[in-house]
């Protein structure tokens, strides 16, 4: 299931963000990645001081967290601190699969749910789309600044090479509660009917609505 979520943030948590970036400084991003992740990954990663990193995390993964499309269609269990990119002229990332276990030793994870929060307007850069494997095709996605998008960390996934311009995105990775995707999808669903409903729903009709998806999270969901 990929869903794009609009409005995480609106244009002064943007200005924010990147008056903090502005003032960090970017390695090379296979420093972070894998053997095999290494070979198609060309990028740059944030490294910055705990004070820029908790200004940037108070902004985009609190504004995150908070909303109500992520709540529901990821039902999140742990969630990674964001990784901020950049991408550059003739920087990209190559089709992979993300790692199902991350995180130190101490604080494992597995990974259900990749995020990219664009923090870049679409007109700022040229290229750099993800492409997002799926069962209906590759669907590419360059969304508006402050929006962002969640897929199956299990979906084969790519950054084309950006031509122009400069690409910065926040990424970030989560546990669900509800492991399978299919499952995750019928809940979301289920959810967005019982909203769409509403008042025009009868109490009973409602009612079967909103025990359904109670006893469906309590049967799939892991805690």
């Amino acid at each position: 299931m990929l869903i794009k979520i609009p409005d995480i943030l609106d244009s002064t948590q943007l200005t924010a963000v990147r008056s903090v970036l502005q003032q960090c400084n970017f390695t090379d991003g296979k420093l972070s990645a894998g053997s095999n992740a290494q070979k198609h990954k060309t990028n740059q990663e944030l490294t910055a001081s705990e004070d820029q990193l908790d200004a940037l995390n108070s902004v985009v993964l609190t504004q995150l967290v908070r909303h109500p499309t992520y709540l529901y269609a990821a039902l999140p269990a742990k969630i990674s601190l964001p990784i901020y990119a950049r991408y550059l002229t003739g920087m990209s990332y190559g089709y992979h699969i993300d790692d199902p276990i991350m995180g130190g030793p101490t604080a494992r994870y597995r990974s259900d749910i990749s995020i990219s929060v664009f923090l870049s307007n679409p007109d700022d850069y040229e290229g750099g789309e993800l492409c997002i494997e799926t069962e209906f095709g590759t669907e590419q996605i360059k969304l508006p600044a402050g929006h962002a998008v969640l897929y199956p960390s299990s979906s084969r996934h790519a950054v084309n090479p950006v031509t122009a311009g400069e690409r910065l995105v926040a990424i970030a990775w989560l546990q669900s509660m509800v492991r399978d995707p299919q499952q995750r999808q019928i809940l979301f669903q289920l959810h967005q009917a019982r909203e769409q409903l509403g008042s025009l729903s009868t109490d009973d009709a409602r009612q079967n609505i909103e025990d359904s998806y109670t006893n469906l999270v309590r049967m799939w969901a892991e805690v």
